[in-house]
């Protein structure tokens, strides 16, 4: 018997148009590996850089003093051109899901200028106690910092 087999859509880089803020990234000269261009692990750590720079510049994440940290819980990357020092990189940020303790970010990674981008992934944080490591209720700071990131429902989805 054959099994149907369900594939999803292919990834595709994505317009600018997408994403609600952007930040730039210098690339340094240790980001690439020896294909001469940027090794893949540094694509998450752009992710990181991309929100948490974000979240600290909104007064929703204070990494010294806070008493809630998100913890990532799942991540994916899908890669469409190849990025190498020394160009900029820019991050656009989404919020894809905006949940009771946790949320579903998406980011967009440019090379400065371009239209279409370079690779696409995202990253699901749920926010935990920093002492109890236990799911929190996100705070009106943090939902308000991230409200304008949401992505519009499309029609026929639901959230």
């Amino acid at each position: 018997m054959t099994q149907a087999h369900s594939f999803a859509a292919r990834p595709e880089a994505q317009p600018r148009s997408v994403f609600c803020v952007f930040r730039d990234i210098p690339t340094r000269w240790a980001d690439n590996d020896v294909y001469g261009h940027v090794n893949n692990v540094v694509y998450y750590s752009w992710f990181d850089t991309a929100v948490n720079a974000y979240l600290i510049e909104q007064g929703a994440l204070d990494i010294h003093q806070g008493q809630t940290i998100g913890l990532v819980i799942e991540t994916q990357c899908n890669y469409f051109a190849p990025l190498a020092f020394p160009q900029i990189v820019q991050a656009g940020i989404r919020v894809a899901k905006l949940g009771h303790s946790s949320v579903r970010y998406e980011i967009g990674l440019f090379a400065q200028g371009e239209a279409m981008s370079a690779a696409v992934g995202h990253f699901v944080h749920v926010y935990v106690d920093k002492t109890t490591r236990r799911p929190c209720q996100l705070s009106a700071v943090l939902r308000a910092a991230l409200q304008p990131l949401v992505l519009p429902i499309a029609e026929g989805e639901t959230s």
